[in-house]
């Protein structure tokens, strides 16, 4: 075993171990049934309407692998970056190293359409950025035009939250900043990287808040049983989840986001609240993906078999 899997499985089996305490420190003082009656007390519009955001969410998510295959000058058709993306991040998000785990699956989709490792590396790295853009546009905004909310729940003066909602709109600024003029590469190795156009990193800064958007109103939609809860303080809630997600790595954010959103909206999020939310964002899609996988796995080996060419609609854009 190599020293970097080493380490990359250190820290999953860290993320784990992270996670198991949160969650036993989360649901240790409930009963099976304790947890069952709180999620029968969510609203059936309210389930289905956090299903709603959920999928409008996985379609804003195929968006964030269409920038990177744009980014590398294919012109793979949507039907095939969807499959690719859905697959990927339905079991690369509840797997958790989503970098690594997703990564591979795309790997073995864009491979087989053709593509080498330097694109499949780049478009991965284009979501990654995507995701970075989308949560600092969506902190900015909300920490902008509720700062109330933001220093309750960071324990710091009004003041402070602007400058840090301030400074993330700053970063989203100077990215398309560079997309717009810095158009000089950048050489890694054998690999050559660029800043994407204007148009293609603004694409990703509406499609990246876009989806974090849709997510916390999911998240907002399962905490309806408590009665009527502030959208904009549940994007906070999931803002500051999701950074300690990225932090900690832990699978799927496993405990991570439970605990971090339990501790921001109180008795607001209930035990069935949060086990709403992982059954609907994370294990239905997964669910749905792993059976597709299976499926799609099928299908290429039978083409392979057939002697089918594998790289249709992969060309480079002209």
């Amino acid at each position: 075993m190599t020293r970097k899997q080493m380490v990359t499985y250190g820290l999953l089996v860290l993320g784990l171990g992270l996670a198991a305490y949160l969650l036993w420190n989360i649901f240790s003082q409930y009963t099976w049934s304790d947890i069952t009656a709180s999620v029968a007390e969510i609203p059936t519009f309210n389930l289905v309407l956090a299903l709603a955001f959920t999928a409008a969410s996985y379609v804003c998510l195929t968006g964030f692998d269409w920038c990177g295959v744009r980014y590398v000058e294919n012109d793979l058709a949507y039907q095939k970056i969807g499959l690719a993306s859905f697959i990927s991040l339905a079991v690369g998000q509840s797997v958790g190293l989503a970098g690594l785990s997703s990564g591979g699956l795309r790997y073995r989709y864009y491979a087989h359409w053709g593509m080498d490792t330097e694109d499949v590396a780049k478009i991965v790295l284009m979501s990654g950025v995507t995701v970075a853009i989308g949560l600092a546009m969506l902190t900015g905004v909300v920490m902008i035009i509720n700062p109330a909310d933001g220093a309750e729940v960071l324990r710091i003066g009004e003041p402070a939250v602007l400058a840090i909602g301030i400074g993330c709109l700053l970063v989203v600024a100077a990215y398309l900043a560079l997309a717009r003029f810095a158009r000089a590469p950048v050489r890694i190795r054998k690999w050559t990287f660029q800043m994407p156009t204007l148009k293609l990193a603004l694409a990703q800064v509406v499609i990246g808040t876009l989806n974090f958007a849709l997510v916390a109103a999911a998240l907002r939609e399962v905490m309806g049983a408590a009665g009527d809860v502030s959208y904009l303080k549940a994007a906070t809630a999931y803002v500051l989840a999701n950074i300690a997600i990225i932090i900690t790595h832990a699978p799927g954010g496993l405990g991570v986001l439970e605990a971090t959103v339990r501790h921001v909206m109180g008795d607001k999020a209930s035990i069935g609240s949060l086990v709403a939310f992982r059954v609907i964002y994370y294990f239905i899609p997964l669910a749905i993906g792993i059976p597709l996988a299976l499926v799609t796995e099928a299908v290429f080996k039978s083409r392979k078999g057939n002697g089918s060419p594998p790289v249709a609609g992969a060309s480079k854009a002209g």
